[in-house]
């Protein structure tokens, strides 16, 4: 995330205190309350809508969030695959670009070769 974007996240929270927390709390309700999709399942679904949406930001935190959650790279990639057909080539090429740079573009990785 760039510096402009730390310091204007960093400012938001700190005057917005309230807003932000509840912002938080709502997104934890959903994301854990929502419905009986597993975890591994919901930030994969993030993954895809963030790519979609082209918001890097949310696509980096999310690719460590599904990391965290027990995703695997393949099933990371697989994800932003998913959203060619429908959404755009570029928009999959894209957010490939950034997943590799997130975890430092390792294409020996065993986990990037289709199966």
């Amino acid at each position: 995330m760039s510096r402009d974007k730390v310091e204007n996240f960093m400012y938001f929270k700190a005057i917005h205190t309230d807003v932000y927390k509840a912002y938080e709390e709502f997104g934890r309700t959903v994301h854990e309350k929502g419905g009986p999709v597993d975890e591994k399942t919901r930030w994969l679904i993030k993954v895809a809508v963030s790519a979609v949406e082209q918001y890097p930001y949310a696509l980096r935190t999310h690719i460590h969030n599904a990391l965290s959650a027990g995703c695997t790279r393949t099933e990371i990639e697989h994800a932003i695959l998913l959203i060619a057909p429908t959404c755009g080539f570029p928009k999959a090429m894209e957010a490939i670009m950034i997943l590799r740079d997130e975890l430092d573009g390792d294409i020996d990785d065993e986990s990037t070769h289709a199966r």
